[in-house]
């Protein structure tokens, strides 16, 4: 089975709107666009229930959940841990290919040209999510 990493959530940017300051801290932005990371997810209801890792100002872990109506949801991407994760430039690899062709020379005549690797694709989400800090209560 696969080793799962998290999910990232994507949103609508009305559903952004309409959720404010609210959903701010949980929120990460990456290449792909603004997301929320998280171990576990549940869409079997009418919410879209997010379990995100967490930690307190005083440093111990802790288990957030959070649940947004599932019409907000625009894409649930998951990330495994035997292959890289992420979106990655079309046009920049493609650069990258054809520099590469192009700088190829035959050691000898007959021979194969000899060509550089190609550039993985950036990854989308941070390999490890910034732990969400809660804040301390008033006294």
């Amino acid at each position: 089975m696969n080793d799962t990493q998290g999910y990232a959530v994507f949103f609508f940017p009305q559903a952004l709107e309409a959720l404010g300051e609210a959903i701010r801290p949980y929120l990460l932005d990456g290449p792909a666009g603004m997301h929320v990371l998280c171990k576990e997810i549940d869409t079997g209801g009418a919410f879209t229930e997010m379990t995100l890792e967490g930690r307190t100002s005083d440093g111990r872990d802790l288990s957030l959940e959070l649940m947004v109506p599932g019409s907000m949801v625009r894409m649930i991407v998951s990330a495994h841990g035997e292959a890289s994760f992420g979106f990655g430039s079309r046009l920049a690899r493609n650069a990258t290919i054809a520099a590469a062709k192009s700088a190829a020379v035959p050691a000898a005549p007959g021979a194969p040209p000899v060509v550089a690797p190609e550039a993985e694709p950036a990854p989308a989400v941070p390999a490890t999510p910034e732990p969400v800090i809660a804040a301390k209560k008033p006294e």
